[in-house]
């Protein structure tokens, strides 16, 4: 059992722990699931050591939140680091860079039969990655958890989507990004991060994707998301700033996304999606974005509208010689904690 009575949220934080506190994933209500994998982005790598660099960097944190009484008491911990797929997925990360850069350079015929079967590997290791995702999530679950993800690249939450959509049924999905993640097999990755919410799509419970912060984006997917019949809802950087200069206020901006969202939301954050100066050694930075109080404050909104968040994930966070991303990770890893948390009424949101 967890010492939470004698725990000093005033204390030197410790290491060893996620944020410090004193809980293991069977004591805790809430289970963050680490999944180090960067195999298929497509430009900077490194968010592999994302979940560890968030875990060393969480003891940080203080505890306190002016609207949630006493968060630290919630119960969180984060199960144990797979090493086994962080150092396939290191191996698997040399493979996909001398294929991607094959692409890049003109596609060699007399070199397509080797990086044909490149390719072949890396989308069956994946699949097997999505496969020990989607079981981990459902055990969890099943022990009555509540759970996020923590990656990783943005392809690492789709295990987790289904888990989700198994035991919570139907759910909108929320997404704040930079990217629509809407290309079909990137590159030929089946399970590309920039492919995960095409992905996403096939899960028959998922009743809608509402994507906020948008700024980079194909013709492919800008008509993908104009022929979803309303099923996929994307609020783009562009327009929101425009109307922002034209006088619309943000708090207006996030009553109009939330009408979208369905009662049951999911929410994935690729941290991309906050302006680069958070988090300039992610994948794929691109200028625009939110701060992080932004997005933190449409998720008390979603929370403040009734609905319930059934799970989360947070993506693309690569660490650099100081802390600074995984600092910035590990803040949005708690807000975001405590207040799903206080849509299912385990804290309180004042």
């Amino acid at each position: 059992m967890a010492d939470i009575d004698n725990f000093n949220p005033n204390d030197v934080g410790v290491k060893g722990t996620l944020f410090g506190l004193p809980f293991d994933t069977d004591s805790a209500k809430v289970v963050v699931i680490p999944v180090p994998w960067d195999v298929t982005v497509s430009y900077g790598a490194g968010t592999a050591d994302g979940p560890e660099a968030i875990l060393e960097a969480s003891s940080q944190i203080d505890f306190s939140q002016l609207d949630i009484p006493e968060p630290w008491k919630l119960g969180v911990a984060m199960a144990d680091i797979p090493e086994v797929w962080y150092s396939l997925g290191s191996e698997l990360r040399e493979k996909s860079e001398e294929y991607i850069a094959w692409l890049e350079e003109g596609s060699d015929e007399d070199e397509r039969e080797e990086m044909e079967a490149i390719l072949a590997e890396i989308n069956k290791e994946t699949h097997q990655l999505m496969e020990y995702v989607r079981q981990q999530s459902e055990y969890w679950l099943s022990q009555g958890k509540t759970t996020i993800l923590v990656g990783g690249d943005h392809s690492t939450p789709l295990g987790h989507f289904q888990a989700c959509a198994k035991h919570y049924g139907k759910f909108g999905l929320l997404q704040i990004d930079a990217h629509a993640d809407l290309r079909d097999a990137y590159e030929g990755f089946e399970f590309s991060h920039a492919s995960i919410m095409t992905n996403a799509l096939k899960i028959k419970e998922l009743t809608k994707l509402v994507q906020v912060g948008i700024r980079d984006f194909c013709d492919e997917e800008q008509q993908l998301i104009a022929n979803s019949n309303g099923r996929v809802v994307t609020f783009f950087d562009q327009q929101l700033k425009h109307d922002q200069y034209a006088g619309k206020t943000w708090a207006t901006q996030c009553e109009e996304i939330i009408k979208e969202l369905p009662q049951q939301v999911y929410i994935s954050f690729d941290i991309d999606g906050l302006d680069p100066k958070l988090c300039p050694n992610t994948g794929t930075p691109v200028p625009g974005g939110f701060d992080l109080e932004q997005v933190m404050y449409l998720i008390k909104r979603v929370v403040k509208s009734g609905r319930t968040i059934i799970g989360c994930d947070l993506n693309e966070v690569s660490p650099s010689e100081d802390e600074w991303d995984a600092n910035v990770g590990a803040r949005a890893l708690y807000r975001m904690i405590n207040l799903m948390a206080a849509s299912k009424g385990m804290l309180q949101l004042n």
